[in-house]
Protein backbone atom coordinates (compact mmCIF):
# COMPACT_ATOMS: atom_id res chain seq x y z
CA UNK A 1 0.00 0.00 0.00
CA UNK A 2 1.39 3.08 -1.05
CA UNK A 3 2.08 5.54 1.85
CA UNK A 4 2.53 9.05 0.22
CA UNK A 5 0.88 11.45 -2.19
CA UNK A 6 2.13 14.24 -3.37
CA UNK A 7 0.12 17.19 -4.43
CA UNK A 8 1.48 19.41 -7.13
CA UNK A 9 0.85 23.16 -8.45
CA UNK A 10 1.43 22.68 -12.47
CA UNK A 11 4.88 20.98 -11.97
CA UNK A 12 6.06 22.10 -8.71
CA UNK A 13 5.51 19.79 -5.79
CA UNK A 14 3.71 21.85 -3.21
CA UNK A 15 3.08 19.15 -0.06
CA UNK A 16 2.95 15.51 0.76
CA UNK A 17 0.32 13.61 2.28
CA UNK A 18 2.06 10.35 4.70
CA UNK A 19 -0.22 7.61 5.58
CA UNK A 20 0.76 5.92 8.78
CA UNK A 21 -0.94 3.71 11.71
CA UNK A 22 1.10 5.71 14.05
CA UNK A 23 3.14 8.69 14.99
CA UNK A 24 6.80 6.96 14.47
CA UNK A 25 7.69 8.50 11.38
CA UNK A 26 6.33 12.51 12.50
CA UNK A 27 9.95 13.33 13.19
CA UNK A 28 11.25 12.06 9.99
CA UNK A 29 8.93 13.98 7.70
CA UNK A 30 9.01 17.24 9.36
CA UNK A 31 12.74 17.65 9.62
CA UNK A 32 12.38 17.31 5.78
CA UNK A 33 10.62 21.27 6.30
CA UNK A 34 12.64 22.30 8.79
CA UNK A 35 16.59 23.85 9.97
CA UNK A 36 16.93 23.13 13.12
CA UNK A 37 16.06 26.80 14.80
CA UNK A 38 12.21 27.19 13.69
CA UNK A 39 9.59 27.64 17.20
CA UNK A 40 6.78 25.45 16.59
CA UNK A 41 3.46 25.81 17.70
CA UNK A 42 0.75 23.03 17.71
CA UNK A 43 -2.68 24.42 18.17
CA UNK A 44 -4.78 21.50 19.19
CA UNK A 45 -8.28 20.98 21.11
CA UNK A 46 -9.81 20.11 24.37
CA UNK A 47 -10.84 17.00 23.17
CA UNK A 48 -7.75 15.93 21.03
CA UNK A 49 -4.90 17.45 23.94
CA UNK A 50 -5.61 14.79 26.25
CA UNK A 51 -5.09 11.75 24.12
CA UNK A 52 -1.99 13.19 21.25
CA UNK A 53 -0.89 16.45 22.17
CA UNK A 54 1.89 14.67 24.87
CA UNK A 55 3.28 12.62 22.29
CA UNK A 56 3.22 14.63 19.10
CA UNK A 57 4.95 17.12 21.37
CA UNK A 58 7.72 14.75 22.11
CA UNK A 59 8.03 13.75 18.76
CA UNK A 60 8.41 17.59 17.67
CA UNK A 61 10.92 18.23 20.18
CA UNK A 62 13.55 15.91 17.67
CA UNK A 63 12.81 18.76 15.14
CA UNK A 64 13.08 22.22 17.11
CA UNK A 65 14.52 23.84 20.10
CA UNK A 66 11.08 25.26 21.05
CA UNK A 67 7.82 23.74 20.95
CA UNK A 68 4.77 25.24 22.60
CA UNK A 69 1.24 24.17 22.08
CA UNK A 70 -2.26 26.02 22.03
CA UNK A 71 -5.31 24.78 23.11
CA UNK A 72 -8.74 26.15 22.21
CA UNK A 73 -11.63 24.97 23.45
CA UNK A 74 -13.54 21.60 21.31
CA UNK A 75 -16.55 22.43 18.68
CA UNK A 76 -17.72 24.20 15.65
CA UNK A 77 -18.74 27.31 17.43
CA UNK A 78 -15.30 28.01 18.93
CA UNK A 79 -14.24 28.41 15.43
CA UNK A 80 -14.47 32.37 15.06
CA UNK A 81 -12.17 35.27 14.85
CA UNK A 82 -12.28 35.48 18.93
CA UNK A 83 -10.71 32.32 18.99
CA UNK A 84 -7.97 33.13 16.32
CA UNK A 85 -7.15 36.28 17.96
CA UNK A 86 -6.17 34.20 21.24
CA UNK A 87 -3.82 31.87 18.86
CA UNK A 88 -2.69 34.89 17.61
CA UNK A 89 -1.89 36.38 20.97
CA UNK A 90 0.46 33.31 21.55
CA UNK A 91 2.53 33.49 19.03
CA UNK A 92 3.50 37.13 19.61
CA UNK A 93 4.07 36.60 23.19
CA UNK A 94 6.08 33.79 22.24
CA UNK A 95 8.16 35.80 19.69
CA UNK A 96 7.14 33.94 16.36
CA UNK A 97 8.28 34.90 13.50
CA UNK A 98 7.60 34.18 9.27
CA UNK A 99 10.02 31.11 9.73
CA UNK A 100 8.62 29.67 12.27
CA UNK A 101 5.49 27.26 11.65
CA UNK A 102 2.24 26.16 13.23
CA UNK A 103 1.07 22.63 13.28
CA UNK A 104 -2.31 21.59 13.52
CA UNK A 105 -2.98 18.57 15.79
CA UNK A 106 -7.44 17.77 15.59
CA UNK A 107 -9.90 17.62 13.47
CA UNK A 108 -11.44 20.09 10.96
CA UNK A 109 -12.17 22.80 13.34
CA UNK A 110 -8.51 22.83 14.53
CA UNK A 111 -7.17 22.31 10.82
CA UNK A 112 -9.54 25.13 9.29
CA UNK A 113 -8.61 27.62 12.75
CA UNK A 114 -5.00 26.82 12.40
CA UNK A 115 -4.62 27.01 8.37
CA UNK A 116 -6.61 30.58 8.55
CA UNK A 117 -4.44 31.88 11.27
CA UNK A 118 -1.17 30.84 9.79
CA UNK A 119 -2.54 32.50 6.10
CA UNK A 120 -2.74 35.55 8.37
CA UNK A 121 -0.56 36.18 10.90
CA UNK A 122 2.51 38.13 9.36
CA UNK A 123 0.88 37.96 6.07
CA UNK A 124 1.60 34.34 6.14
CA UNK A 125 3.36 31.70 7.83
CA UNK A 126 4.05 27.79 7.42
CA UNK A 127 1.53 25.18 8.72
CA UNK A 128 0.96 21.25 9.15
CA UNK A 129 -1.71 19.37 9.30
CA UNK A 130 -2.16 16.20 11.33
CA UNK A 131 -5.43 15.43 11.18
CA UNK A 132 -7.16 13.06 13.97
CA UNK A 133 -10.34 12.56 12.87
CA UNK A 134 -11.52 10.89 9.82
CA UNK A 135 -13.27 13.79 8.41
CA UNK A 136 -10.32 15.94 8.55
CA UNK A 137 -8.15 12.73 7.35
CA UNK A 138 -10.36 12.77 3.80
CA UNK A 139 -11.45 16.54 3.52
CA UNK A 140 -10.73 19.82 5.50
CA UNK A 141 -6.63 18.72 5.73
CA UNK A 142 -6.09 18.58 1.85
CA UNK A 143 -6.33 21.52 -0.52
CA UNK A 144 -5.76 24.74 1.45
CA UNK A 145 -9.43 25.90 2.41
CA UNK A 146 -8.83 27.52 5.87
CA UNK A 147 -11.55 29.28 7.44
CA UNK A 148 -13.46 30.64 10.31
CA UNK A 149 -16.94 31.13 10.61
CA UNK A 150 -19.02 34.52 11.22
CA UNK A 151 -21.99 35.24 13.09
CA UNK A 152 -23.09 31.55 13.02
CA UNK A 153 -22.05 31.79 8.90
CA UNK A 154 -20.32 28.62 7.98
CA UNK A 155 -17.08 29.29 6.69
CA UNK A 156 -17.41 32.96 5.68
CA UNK A 157 -13.65 34.34 6.37
CA UNK A 158 -11.36 32.63 4.93
CA UNK A 159 -8.41 32.02 2.75
CA UNK A 160 -6.69 29.68 0.47
CA UNK A 161 -2.98 28.74 2.29
CA UNK A 162 -1.81 25.27 1.66
CA UNK A 163 0.28 23.46 4.09
CA UNK A 164 3.67 22.45 4.10
CA UNK A 165 2.92 18.62 5.20
CA UNK A 166 -0.38 16.38 5.90
CA UNK A 167 0.71 13.65 8.32
CA UNK A 168 -2.61 11.24 8.53
CA UNK A 169 -2.19 8.63 11.54
CA UNK A 170 -4.86 6.04 10.98
CA UNK A 171 -4.84 4.63 14.15
CA UNK A 172 -6.45 8.13 15.53
CA UNK A 173 -9.72 6.41 13.92
CA UNK A 174 -9.62 4.00 17.10
CA UNK A 175 -10.33 6.41 19.41
CA UNK A 176 -13.22 8.70 17.44
CA UNK A 177 -17.06 8.54 19.19
CA UNK A 178 -18.93 6.29 16.43
CA UNK A 179 -21.10 9.93 15.42
CA UNK A 180 -17.66 11.14 14.02
CA UNK A 181 -16.50 8.28 12.43
CA UNK A 182 -19.99 8.41 10.33
CA UNK A 183 -19.72 12.19 10.17
CA UNK A 184 -16.18 11.35 7.68
CA UNK A 185 -18.03 8.65 6.03
CA UNK A 186 -20.70 11.43 4.81
CA UNK A 187 -17.75 12.69 3.12
CA UNK A 188 -16.09 9.71 1.82
CA UNK A 189 -19.62 8.49 0.28
CA UNK A 190 -19.60 12.09 -1.86
CA UNK A 191 -16.35 11.45 -3.68
CA UNK A 192 -17.79 8.15 -4.85
CA UNK A 193 -20.99 9.83 -5.89
CA UNK A 194 -19.58 12.82 -8.01
CA UNK A 195 -16.75 11.15 -9.56
CA UNK A 196 -16.05 7.32 -8.90
CA UNK A 197 -19.12 4.98 -9.25
CA UNK A 198 -16.81 2.13 -8.66
CA UNK A 199 -15.38 3.41 -5.27
CA UNK A 200 -19.03 4.19 -4.43
CA UNK A 201 -19.84 0.40 -4.47
CA UNK A 202 -16.16 -0.78 -3.05
CA UNK A 203 -17.57 1.35 0.17
CA UNK A 204 -20.38 -0.82 0.09
CA UNK A 205 -18.80 -4.01 -0.53
CA UNK A 206 -16.04 -3.73 2.78
CA UNK A 207 -18.52 -1.97 5.11
CA UNK A 208 -18.03 -4.41 7.29
CA UNK A 209 -14.07 -3.66 7.38
CA UNK A 210 -15.25 -0.30 7.34
CA UNK A 211 -17.11 -0.04 10.49
CA UNK A 212 -15.25 -2.11 12.68
CA UNK A 213 -12.18 0.10 11.71
CA UNK A 214 -10.08 -2.47 10.32
CA UNK A 215 -6.62 0.11 10.02
CA UNK A 216 -5.86 -1.82 7.08
CA UNK A 217 -8.41 -1.19 4.50
CA UNK A 218 -9.65 2.10 6.92
CA UNK A 219 -6.48 3.33 5.17
CA UNK A 220 -7.05 2.21 2.09
CA UNK A 221 -10.26 4.08 2.10
CA UNK A 222 -7.98 7.20 3.33
CA UNK A 223 -6.05 7.01 0.78
CA UNK A 224 -8.51 6.59 -2.32
CA UNK A 225 -10.60 9.37 -0.96
CA UNK A 226 -7.16 11.62 -1.34
CA UNK A 227 -6.29 11.01 -4.71
CA UNK A 228 -9.88 12.03 -5.87
CA UNK A 229 -9.75 15.04 -3.55
CA UNK A 230 -5.86 15.76 -4.70
CA UNK A 231 -6.61 15.44 -8.65
CA UNK A 232 -9.78 17.70 -8.19
CA UNK A 233 -7.46 20.48 -6.29
CA UNK A 234 -4.47 19.89 -8.74
CA UNK A 235 -7.08 20.53 -11.66
CA UNK A 236 -8.64 23.76 -9.27
CA UNK A 237 -6.77 24.88 -6.68
CA UNK A 238 -8.79 28.18 -5.86
CA UNK A 239 -11.86 26.66 -6.69
CA UNK A 240 -12.89 28.60 -9.83
CA UNK A 241 -14.37 25.11 -11.58
CA UNK A 242 -14.41 21.46 -11.27
CA UNK A 243 -13.31 22.01 -7.36
CA UNK A 244 -17.12 23.14 -7.15
CA UNK A 245 -17.87 19.15 -7.18
CA UNK A 246 -16.99 19.12 -4.14
CA UNK A 247 -20.00 20.75 -2.86
CA UNK A 248 -22.10 18.06 -3.86
CA UNK A 249 -24.76 18.14 -0.49
CA UNK A 250 -23.28 20.97 0.66
CA UNK A 251 -25.76 23.90 -0.13
CA UNK A 252 -28.52 22.44 1.50
CA UNK A 253 -26.02 20.66 4.42
CA UNK A 254 -24.50 24.04 5.11
CA UNK A 255 -27.92 25.86 5.86
CA UNK A 256 -29.54 22.79 7.83
CA UNK A 257 -25.79 23.04 9.73
CA UNK A 258 -26.43 26.44 10.37
CA UNK A 259 -30.53 25.93 11.34
CA UNK A 260 -29.73 23.17 13.26
CA UNK A 261 -26.96 26.09 15.50
CA UNK A 262 -23.74 23.17 14.73
CA UNK A 263 -25.72 20.35 17.11
CA UNK A 264 -25.56 18.13 14.18
CA UNK A 265 -22.28 16.85 12.62
CA UNK A 266 -20.55 18.22 9.28
CA UNK A 267 -20.71 14.89 7.74
CA UNK A 268 -24.37 14.07 8.79
CA UNK A 269 -25.80 17.35 6.99
CA UNK A 270 -23.87 16.56 4.58
CA UNK A 271 -25.10 13.29 4.01
CA UNK A 272 -28.97 14.85 3.80
CA UNK A 273 -27.66 17.46 1.72
CA UNK A 274 -26.58 14.71 -1.21
CA UNK A 275 -29.97 13.06 -0.77
CA UNK A 276 -32.05 16.62 -1.55
CA UNK A 277 -29.63 17.13 -3.88
CA UNK A 278 -29.96 13.15 -5.51
CA UNK A 279 -33.97 13.95 -5.22
CA UNK A 280 -33.12 17.17 -7.21
CA UNK A 281 -31.51 14.99 -9.85
CA UNK A 282 -34.27 12.42 -9.51
CA UNK A 283 -36.69 14.80 -10.51
CA UNK A 284 -34.89 16.08 -13.66
CA UNK A 285 -34.57 12.72 -15.08
CA UNK A 286 -30.93 12.23 -14.56
CA UNK A 287 -30.73 9.36 -12.35
CA UNK A 288 -33.89 6.79 -11.13
CA UNK A 289 -35.42 6.61 -7.88
CA UNK A 290 -33.16 3.02 -7.30
CA UNK A 291 -30.46 5.21 -7.49
CA UNK A 292 -31.64 7.44 -4.81
CA UNK A 293 -33.19 4.82 -2.27
CA UNK A 294 -29.59 2.69 -3.15
CA UNK A 295 -27.96 5.99 -1.93
CA UNK A 296 -30.26 6.51 1.32
CA UNK A 297 -29.67 2.54 2.01
CA UNK A 298 -26.02 3.25 1.59
CA UNK A 299 -25.76 6.31 4.39
CA UNK A 300 -27.84 4.38 6.50
CA UNK A 301 -25.74 1.70 6.35
CA UNK A 302 -22.74 3.46 7.49
CA UNK A 303 -25.10 5.02 10.58
CA UNK A 304 -25.94 8.39 8.87
CA UNK A 305 -29.12 10.56 8.94
CA UNK A 306 -31.20 10.96 5.60
CA UNK A 307 -33.87 13.10 6.95
CA UNK A 308 -33.87 16.31 9.35
CA UNK A 309 -36.13 17.11 12.19
CA UNK A 310 -37.62 20.43 14.08
CA UNK A 311 -36.78 22.48 10.86
CA UNK A 312 -38.64 24.86 8.41
CA UNK A 313 -38.35 24.16 4.84
CA UNK A 314 -38.89 27.74 3.50
CA UNK A 315 -36.37 28.54 6.66
CA UNK A 316 -33.71 26.01 5.14
CA UNK A 317 -34.44 27.71 1.39
CA UNK A 318 -33.75 31.00 3.04
CA UNK A 319 -30.50 29.93 4.66
CA UNK A 320 -28.86 28.28 0.92
CA UNK A 321 -28.81 32.30 -0.03
CA UNK A 322 -26.23 33.45 2.59
CA UNK A 323 -24.18 30.21 1.54
CA UNK A 324 -20.39 31.33 0.90
CA UNK A 325 -21.23 29.32 -2.50
CA UNK A 326 -23.70 31.65 -3.97
CA UNK A 327 -21.97 33.38 -7.24
CA UNK A 328 -23.51 36.63 -8.05
CA UNK A 329 -26.57 35.93 -6.68
CA UNK A 330 -27.56 32.86 -8.27
CA UNK A 331 -26.26 29.37 -5.92
CA UNK A 332 -24.46 26.89 -7.34
CA UNK A 333 -25.94 23.55 -7.01
CA UNK A 334 -24.11 20.56 -7.46
CA UNK A 335 -26.07 17.43 -8.93
CA UNK A 336 -25.91 14.11 -10.44
CA UNK A 337 -25.68 12.90 -13.97
CA UNK A 338 -25.80 9.55 -13.01
CA UNK A 339 -23.91 7.58 -10.06
CA UNK A 340 -20.43 8.97 -10.20
CA UNK A 341 -20.78 11.84 -12.53
CA UNK A 342 -21.62 15.10 -10.83
CA UNK A 343 -21.69 19.16 -12.48
CA UNK A 344 -22.71 22.28 -11.19
CA UNK A 345 -25.76 23.98 -12.31
CA UNK A 346 -26.71 27.16 -11.67
CA UNK A 347 -30.50 26.69 -12.49
CA UNK A 348 -32.12 25.16 -9.59
CA UNK A 349 -35.25 26.84 -8.37
CA UNK A 350 -36.54 27.44 -4.98
CA UNK A 351 -39.46 24.94 -5.83
CA UNK A 352 -36.88 22.35 -6.66
CA UNK A 353 -35.60 22.62 -3.46
CA UNK A 354 -38.44 23.12 -1.42
CA UNK A 355 -39.74 19.83 -3.27
CA UNK A 356 -36.58 17.91 -2.66
CA UNK A 357 -36.91 19.17 1.48
CA UNK A 358 -40.41 17.92 1.90
CA UNK A 359 -39.18 14.64 1.48
CA UNK A 360 -36.03 15.06 3.79
CA UNK A 361 -37.91 17.15 6.35
CA UNK A 362 -40.04 15.42 9.54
Amino acid sequence: MQNRITVHRDEEVIYDIVFAQSFDRLAEEVKKLVHGKQKLCIVTDSNVAPLYLAEVESKLGKCSPVVIHHIIPAGEEHKNLDIVKTVYETLIQNHFDRNDLLVALGGGVVGDLCGFTAATYLRGVSFIQIPTTLLSQVDSSIGGKTGVDFDAYKNMVGAFHMPKLVYSNAQTLLTLPEEQFASGMGEIIKHGLIVDREYYRWLEEHRGEIQSRNLEVCQQMIIRSDEIKRRVVEEDPTEQGVRSLLNFGHTLGHAIEKLKNFTMLHGHCVAVGCIGAAYISQQRGMIAASDVEDMISVMEHFGLPVTVSGLNIADIVETTKSDKKMDAGVIKFVLLKQIGQAYVDRTVTEDEMSTALSMLVK
